[in-house]
């Protein structure tokens, strides 16, 4: 029986350590994104969730443990291998060809999918909603605007798991909810939607699940709801105190 078979994930990562120096930038995680679902990580700066996406994207090689992409172990393909098989990422510092326009910035990811079928540059960035003149160059762009072409290009593989790390960085509170409802839309198609993100209302708002992330291990998971109401993630990262120790105190 295959992996995916098993689990039915999309993506699964299994007990993946990394270690920097003898420091542990993540320990024994396990993590799986479904198809039709949004799902969450959060985590206080430094507490891993970039090397996490490194590693899912083949950047970063895991010391120990296997990343699945369905039911094909892809744990030492590359980033380009994995981009053929459906993974589609953006970063944290934005990744664009800062020279060309919005619409080259796509039209170059369109092209290593031999035309991306019925997609077209233009589409894609409505879709995003870019709403600046699409020959315009990038760098020129703001920083949100920006950071929506990122989205446009990464859609243009079509991808089966999108994986966002921060994209409501420079986004206005009407851009930000646009976006999450675009992220649930793109759920409903069938894909697996991961994101990092440190807007909690987005998160709570969209996710079907959340994972959290501190000092390089998973300290709990679960639904909106369970993960608004742990004590250990309102002490760790929501910056609130548990009643028990507010009590002893």
């Amino acid at each position: 029986m295959s992996l995916r078979e098993q689990t039915g994930a999309r993506l699964n990562l299994e007990g993946i350590s990394v270690n920097f120096g003898g420091v542990a930038a993540l320990s024994n995680i396990h993590l799986e994104v479904f198809d039709g679902q949004v799902t969450g990580l959060i985590g206080p700066n430094g507490a891993g969730k970039t090397t996490m996406f490194n590693v899912i994207s083949g950047l970063q090689k895991p010391d120990r443990g296997s990343v699945a992409l369905g039911d094909k172990n892809v744990t030492r393909f590359g980033p380009a291998r994995r981009a053929r098989l459906g993974l589609a990422r953006t970063f944290q510092r934005l990744e664009l060809f800062g020279s060309l326009s919005s619409r080259e910035n796509v039209e170059v990811a369109l092209e290593t999918k031999h035309g991306g079928g019925d997609l077209t540059a233009e589409g894609l960035l409505h879709r995003v909603g870019v709403t600046s003149d699409p020959d315009r160059q990038v760098s020129t762009l703001p920083t949100g605007e920006a950071r929506l072409v990122e989205l446009a290009r990464a859609l243009a593989i079509n991808p089966k798991l999108i994986c966002l790390d921060e994209p409501c960085s420079g986004l206005d509170d009407s851009e930000t909810r646009l976006l999450g409802e675009l992220l649930r839309e793109l759920a409903s198609e069938g894909r697996g939607v991961l994101i990092v993100e440190h807007d909690m209302d987005l998160v709570l708002r969209i996710c079907d699940r959340i994972y959290v992330l501190d000092f390089g291990e998973i300290i709990a998971v679960g639904t909106p709801e369970e993960i608004r109401n742990d004590p250990v993630v309102q002490s760790a990262y929501l910056g609130t105190v548990a009643p028990e120790e507010s009590a002893e105190r």
